[in-house]
């Protein structure tokens, strides 16, 4: 019996060795396969600065667009200047052009009066002329009268 026991232990103290091997084996699997907490630490350390980066570059972006929107609004008030500054160089020439085109018709004004003035100072003589012109033309026909009037008594033989 002896031998019986001894192989019953044999076989236990085997089977229990086995048992051991293979939770050995099991915690060198979970050990190796599973990460363990200072793996899942250092990712996270690295995700968290990786955030921090990120974080710094959206405050470095915000410092950019800051800074762009300010040039953009330093330009619009330059242009806004610059059309206002036009606005009064153009108002300005129109006054001018306005200005230029009340004397133009002033002179006028005086060009139409000075030839009202030049027709009631020729509308006498005109009348002068056309009168003299009238007895000279009465002159002249009666002259021609009396020479068709001439021929004509020659002819009949009265003269």
């Amino acid at each position: 019996m002896s031998e019986e026991k001894d192989l019953e232990k044999r076989e236990e103290t085997s089977k229990s060795e086995e048992v051991l091997k293979h939770l050995h084996g099991i915690d060198l699997l979970v050990a190796n396969v599973i990460p363990t907490t200072k793996y899942f630490e250092s990712r996270f350390d690295f995700l968290q600065h990786q955030i921090n980066e990120l974080r710094e570059g959206q405050k470095h972006l915000e410092g950019m667009m800051k800074y762009r929107f300010e040039q953009v609004d330093k330009r619009f008030e330059q242009v806004d200047g610059n059309l206002r500054d036009f606005k009064a160089a153009v108002d300005k020439r129109f006054e001018q052009v306005d200005k230029r085109f009340e004397q133009v018709d002033k002179r006028f004004e005086q060009i139409v009066a000075s030839i009202d003035r030049l027709t009631d100072k020729l509308d006498p003589r005109d009348e002068r002329q056309r009168s003299f012109t009238i007895r000279m033309f009465t002159v002249a026909i009666s002259i021609s009268f009396l020479g068709v009037l001439g021929v004509l008594l020659k002819i009949i033989g009265i003269l």
